[in-house]
């Protein structure tokens, strides 16, 4: 990890919403392997990318990315 890396909740948000990678990519004009190097953490989105990735859930984009760690699912208090 370095001092760059940028964190995401890609894969979650894909995954609650029942969206394949190809479908993601091909609504936000991208190739599906970019998706996968996003959700990797393999390449950071440009800052229009970003926006765009979070227009599409319709969330802020700090809820699709972040520069720290997410906490694990479920290690939020009050989960049970």
């Amino acid at each position: 990890m370095s001092a760059e890396d940028v964190y995401n909740r890609i894969t979650v948000l894909r995954a609650e919403r029942g969206i394949s990678r190809r479908d993601l990519a091909s609504a936000l004009g991208v190739h599906y392997q970019t998706i996968g190097y996003l959700e990797r953490g393999e390449y950071s989105p440009s800052l229009f990318l970003a926006l765009r990735i979070a227009a599409y859930f319709e969330v802020p984009v700090e809820v699709v990315f972040s520069l720290k760690p997410f906490p694990r699912l479920g290690s939020e208090g009050g989960a049970r």
